[in-house]
């Protein structure tokens, strides 16, 4: 080794001890008689001394020269400070140095390489090499790393065994697009990249294996966002002779150990709720369940007065937010604003103010009186000195839109702590939904996702009304993994892909090898996949999962570090029997 120690461990009792550092020159502070380099590697700084009278003229010379991010070895002994810096473990030492080598020179970083650094993301993207040498990326992509470990502990003691799927596989027409490879050795025909390793690991279950999972790089060709990126890394499982209450178990169990042994924290009871429930009392199917706020439906009380807006409505609803009667006219129009925005499409807002002397103030008082909104409040438990804020409208829309309105009052009143965690199972999806433009059902997580036992006989009568033997895990307000119980018979994955409106040639021609193989015995399984990404971020306080990939791609989908996608040549497009650019 180059070095004795790394530059985060040294203490004051290991004053007097010959050490040899190497790393990068974080700043170089240079009083004439004095010089002193901060020198960084991953685990820490520790600042080098060079003092005129005791250190050679030449290394005084050589220490003046460095610069910023130079890669130096520096042997020297450990004494003790005499201005001490208790905002770093090494502050009460520094290295009176005797030799110094520099192993690589550098040029001036476009950005500085510090917590706070003066680069914007784009150029930092760009430099993504010299943007992970600052602690704080580097500390999400170490916290990656525990993620990793501890699931692979975790599973491992349970049984699991990991095993690696294809990459270059079969292109299936539902779900996103699909990144598509060219055969160079079958002309005019196409690999696909994995959306994800669905199909395999049901196989897995079939040829016996019991217990899979597999930490797996996944593909997807769609618009990106700051929780999308078209390659990410998902946590795969899937078991056999499994119940969904197993599932659940199973990996309540992973959830916990993560949190225990990554954050420190034990999360409690994760609760559980329907589909519907989630909508009716949330808008949402991950609602964010840290703070209260559920919605109270308002038909009843509100219709039948003489105010078309509400007469007229498919829903009215409201949430209660706590103390906020002293909003004034100018937040209150805030809030109209933020719902009409043409994202949430609200068309107004009404509220009601409960008064600390029990009376009430709202934007409707000339159609309703005083016992009408008192009786609103009552059923929206409302207290003294709360606020009342009602939507009304066609009844999907209008839930939306309250849901989007519930989370930023979740965000004004700091009740959307990100180091406060609950989690939620959401149960019981519907299995199917209607898509008007395609004039057919489509699979609300995926085709092979089995019917509750108790829904079997709805499957051709009253398919909208088939419930899933799937479950999504909520932590947040953030869907962090989703699975079901898989169809494992043949002749019932057959029915599903002709309601989802695949002929028997197409079945056959797509998933035939899956059907085939349930004729050989396949057992009841089922299973769930993570989002490894999203679940980084949750645990590190972030909103985006970029900083939590060792080399991300852009908003555009663009790597702008080796700067692809990019053209490929004349040759390799012939070659590949696609033809030659214009």
């Amino acid at each position: 080794m180059l070095r004795s120690h790394t530059c985060g461990e040294l203490r004051i009792d290991d004053a007097n001890k010959e050490v040899t550092l190497c790393g990068w020159v974080q700043k170089v502070r240079d009083k004439g008689s004095v010089i002193w380099v901060d020198l960084r590697d991953r685990t820490g700084i520790t600042q080098l001394i060079f003092e005129e009278g005791s250190t050679e003229e030449e290394l005084l010379k050589s220490a003046a020269r460095l610069g910023r991010e130079y890669v130096i070895r520096a042997k020297g002994l450990v004494v003790e400070r005499h201005s001490k810096n208790d905002k770093i473990p090494t502050g009460d030492i520094e290295i009176k140095v005797s030799s110094l080598d520099v192993l690589n020179a550098s040029k001036t970083p476009p950005f500085t390489i510090e917590d706070d650094s003066d680069g914007g993301e784009d150029l930092r993207m760009k430099y993504r090499y010299l943007d992970i040498r600052r602690n704080t990326v580097r500390q999400k992509i170490e916290l990656r790393h525990k993620m990793m470990r501890e699931t692979r502990k975790y599973l491992d003691a349970h049984e699991f065994t990991e095993v690696e799927t294809p990459v270059l596989i079969k292109s299936t027409p539902e779900g996103a697009r699909d990144f598509v490879v060219p055969s160079r050795l079958n002309p005019g025909q196409f690999y696909a990249l994995p959306q994800s390793p669905q199909t395999f690991k049901q196989l897995l279950m079939v040829a016996g294996l019991d217990r899979y999972f597999q930490i797996v790089k996944c593909f997807r060709d769609e618009d990106f966002r700051a929780d999308r990126q078209p390659e990410f890394t998902q946590i795969d499982c899937e078991m056999s002779f499994v119940e969904r209450e197993d599932i659940l178990s199973t990996f309540e169990g992973l959830i916990h150990h993560l949190f225990r042994e990554v954050r420190g924290i034990e999360i409690g009871e994760i609760e559980r709720m329907s589909y519907e429930d989630a909508m009716r009392l949330y808008g949402s199917d991950k609602p964010d369940t840290r703070f209260d706020m559920k919605f109270t439906e308002l038909n009843d009380l509100a219709q039948g007065k003489g105010f078309n807006v509400f007469d007229s409505a498919e829903l009215v609803v409201g949430i209660c937010a706590p103390g906020c009667a002293d909003y004034s006219r100018k937040q209150l129009d805030a809030l109209t604003d933020y719902v009409k925005r043409p994202q949430i499409g609200a068309k107004g807002l009404v509220y009601i103010k409960c008064n600390p002397d029990g009376t009430y103030k709202s934007s409707v008082d000339k159609f309703y009186s005083q016992d009408d909104l008192g009786e609103w409040a009552n059923k929206l438990d409302a207290e003294p000195g709360d606020l009342l804020l009602i939507l009304s409208g066609d009844k999907d829309h209008t839930r939306r839109a309250l849901n989007e309105l519930r989370l930023h009052m979740g965000n004004e009143l700091g009740l959307r702590d990100k180091n406060s965690f609950k989690a939620l199972w959401v149960l019981d999806f519907p299995l199917l939904e209607w898509d008007e433009e395609t004039n057919r059902y489509h699979a609300m997580h995926h085709p092979f996702t089995s019917p509750r036992p108790e829904d079997r006989d709805k499957l051709f009568d009253n398919p909208g009304a088939v419930r899933a033997n799937a479950y999504d895990l909520v932590i947040n307000g953030m869907e962090a993994g989703g699975g079901s119980i898989r169809i494992h018979d043949r002749e019932l994955q057959k029915e599903m892909f002709k309601l989802l409106g695949f002929t028997d040639d197409e079945a056959q021609e797509q998933f035939g090898f899956l059907m085939d193989a349930f004729e050989f015995g396949a057992p009841p399984h089922g299973g769930i996949a993570f989002g490894f990404d999203r679940l980084c971020a949750l645990f590190g306080g972030s909103e985006s999962i970029r900083d939590y990939i060792a080399f991300p791609k852009n908003n555009a989908g663009r790597d702008v570090m080796i700067d692809t996608p990019s053209v490929i040549s004349e040759d390799q497009l012939k070659e590949l029997g696609l033809g030659i650019r214009d």
